[in-house]
């Protein structure tokens, strides 16, 4: 009887000794992040991810984004889901104009002020990578030359060959500009007309408009393009993999248009304030700088680049590499959020001519 008391007290004892880790484990928060899937969301997971859920004690939930509209609808439902997203420079700019972000706090600043603030930094949208459009070409086709630049992708006689530009205004109004002999550090406001004359001259020798990355790609591996306007990342691919039809392919940083990927918080999110911790984390140079072992993307922060986290192997292929930041420039987001509508109406309607 003794023994039956002890036996039935000792596991009154244990249950709740059992249970308290149980108890805990649910309790672990959960952050949820969507991103644009694939090789870069296993890279970001790889790189910041776990980092992320270490040090805060989280369990993060991935979801996939497919461009701004998810977010608008995410914040019209009044509770997102998503307590941070990844959206493109320009993206973030014109959500945070639509007032669908919330604010970041003193803490997650001070880290951020290591970006620089011609990325698109603000109290709302935190650069988290850096890449460029650069040209890519088939060594094929121009044995022993290198495009110095927009002006090269313009001259038909000296690299002669079809082309391929993306199926929207964005970089195209640049890279017509600089063509036409305007200085880089005068580009903006952009002469459109200007841009549109110089479009209309390359136009019959743009046999592809690309509309994603993996086609701007692939168009030029299969050498149905000899020279293409792309991100580097996409051209730079090419280079380590197996040759296509088209050859060996060569990617130059002349001239290139710097632009990011942001980090930003939907306006609602349940977790905000664990949101932009991980921003914070994420953030910081030695962390920041790990996506460049998994991806060929560089880091925003511009003191990663003193942490020696980077393979040196990498360091040429960055576009904000010290080696590299030099030879182009930062796209103007604000210029294009205050004209974006207007050059895509005329930009369809140029191509439709």
């Amino acid at each position: 009887m003794i023994r039956t008391i002890c036996s039935a007290v000792a596991l009154a004892f244990a249950v709740p000794m059992l249970a308290a880790p149980m108890a805990s484990a649910q309790d672990k928060k959960v952050l949820t992040i969507s991103s644009w899937g694939g090789a870069f969301q296993k890279a970001q997971k790889e790189a910041w991810f776990g980092i992320v859920e270490k040090e805060l004690n989280v369990t993060i939930k991935e979801d996939n984004t497919s461009g701004i509209a998810d977010v608008r609808t995410q914040v019209a439902s009044g509770k997102p889901t998503w307590d941070l997203t990844t959206q493109g420079a320009y993206s973030c700019k014109l959500l945070e104009k639509e007032g669908r972000l919330e604010k970041f706090d003193a803490d997650t600043m001070k880290v951020l002020s290591d970006i620089p603030a011609a990325l698109g930094r603000s109290d709302q949208c935190a650069p988290q990578i850096v890449y460029s459009v650069a040209i890519g070409w088939r060594d094929k086709a121009f044995p022993g030359k290198e495009p110095p630049g927009w002006a090269a992708f313009w001259d038909t006689k000296n690299f002669p060959g079809q082309r391929s530009l993306r199926k929207h205004p964005i970089y195209a109004l640049e890279m017509a500009l600089i063509a036409d002999g305007v200085p880089i550090d005068k580009l903006y406001p952009l002469d459109v007309d200007r841009a549109f004359r110089k479009l209309e001259q390359l136009k019959p020798h743009v046999l592809v408009w690309w509309s994603s990355g993996a086609q701007s790609a692939q168009v030029l591996k299969d050498g149905e393009v000899d020279m293409v306007a792309a991100w580097n990342g996409r051209i730079q691919a090419l280079e380590t993999e197996p040759e296509g039809k088209g050859g060996k392919i060569n990617t130059t940083f002349n001239q290139q248009i710097i632009v990011s990927d942001h980090w930003m918080i939907p306006k609602g999110a349940a977790n905000k304030e664990l949101a932009m911790k991980a921003i914070a984390i994420m953030s910081r140079p030695e962390v920041n700088a790990r996506i460049s072992n998994y991806i060929n993307y560089a880091p925003s922060n511009s003191k990663s680049y003193d942490t020696g986290v980077i393979a040196k192997e990498k360091l040429s292929g960055l576009p904000n590499a010290p080696e590299n930041a030099n030879k182009g420039f930062i796209q103007d987001n604000d210029w294009w959020v205050n004209n974006a509508d207007a050059m895509v109406k005329r930009f369809d309607a140029f191509l439709q001519k």
